[in-house]
C-alpha cells in the first residue's frame, strides 16, 4: 500500500513554501514518485513495534464546522493493537460523555495519530480513516482489544474503533525533551543499585587483601628485625 502522508499533508501552500525554504527536494517531490514504496507495508515492523510499545498517543478528529479537535489516548503498552499491516484498533472507554470523538467519527472518518517516545525521542505520525464499532455489534473484537498477551484490560468500556492507516511519517527528534516513566526508572534504579553494590564488594574484597598483605609485611619486617 502507498504511503499517502505527502499527499495528505503537503498541500499547494506547504510545496510552495519548501521551494522556498530548499526542503521541496525532501518532502514536496515525494508526490511526483507516488508518496512512497507500493511494496512497503504502512505498518511495517518498525512501525508496528513502537505502536505497541506505546502507551499514549494523540487522536485528531475533525468537527462538523471543520475544526481540529485532540484528545489524548492512553492505556497499558499494546492497547493499541495492530491488527494487521494496515490497520489499528483499540478499545474505547468511558469518558466524560461529551462523545466529541465518536460524534466526529460519524460525520467524518478522517484522523490523525500523533505517537511520542519521549526516552528514546522519536515520534511517529499517522493519517487514517476511522470506523467505530458498539460493543454489542461485534463483542469478539472488542475482546480481542481488551486482551494484551495474557491480560485482560480492565475498565468501562463502550466500542472499540478501528483505524485503516492511509500514511505516515517519522518526525526529528529536535525539541522532544526526555522523560521517563516510574518503571524505566524504577529499572534505572535497580540497575544502579546492583552496580553499586558490585562495586562496595569489590572494594571490600580489595581492603580485605589490603589488610593481609600490611600483616605479611609486618610478620616479614618483624622477622628482619629479630634475625
Amino acid at each position: 500500500m502507498p504511503n499517502r502522508y505527502p499527499e495528505i499533508a503537503f498541500g499547494p501552500a506547504a510545496r510552495e513554501r519548501q521551494r522556498r525554504a530548499g526542503s521541496y527536494r525532501d518532502y514536496g517531490a515525494r508526490l511526483e514518485t507516488g508518496g512512497g514504496d507500493d511494496r512497503d507495508p504502512v505498518l511495517d515492523t518498525r512501525r508496528a513495534a513502537f505502536v505497541r510499545e506505546s502507551d499514549s498517543f494523540f487522536l485528531a478528529t475533525v468537527t462538523p464546522g471543520g475544526w481540529p479537535y485532540i484528545q489524548h489516548r492512553g492505556g497499558p503498552q499494546g492497547f493499541v493493537h495492530v491488527l494487521d499491516s494496515g490497520t489499528l484498533g483499540f478499545a474505547d472507554f468511558s469518558g466524560n460523555q461529551q462523545y466529541v470523538t465518536a460524534g466526529n467519527l460519524e460525520a467524518d472518518d478522517r484522523v490523525s495519530l500523533f505517537f511520542v517516545n519521549y526516552p528514546l525521542r522519536q515520534r511517529l505520525k499517522l493519517f487514517g480513516r476511522a470506523r467505530t464499532v458498539e460493543r454489542d455489534e461485534d463483542p469478539d473484537l472488542l475482546a480481542r482489544l481488551l486482551t494484551i498477551g495474557t491480560s485482560t484490560i480492565r475498565g468501562m468500556v463502550e466500542r472499540s474503533i478501528v483505524i485503516t492507516v492511509e500514511g505516515y511519517d517519522w518526525n526529528c527528534s529536535r525539541h522532544i525533551h526526555p522523560r521517563y516513566d516510574k518503571k524505566r526508572l524504577d529499572e534505572a534504579l535497580a540497575l544502579e543499585r546492583a552496580d553499586a553494590a558490585r562495586l562496595t564488594e569489590t572494594v571490600e574484597a580489595l581492603r580485605a587483601e589490603n589488610e593481609a598483605l600490611r600483616a605479611q609485611l609486618a610478620a616479614a619486617t618483624e622477622n628482619r628485625v629479630t634475625a
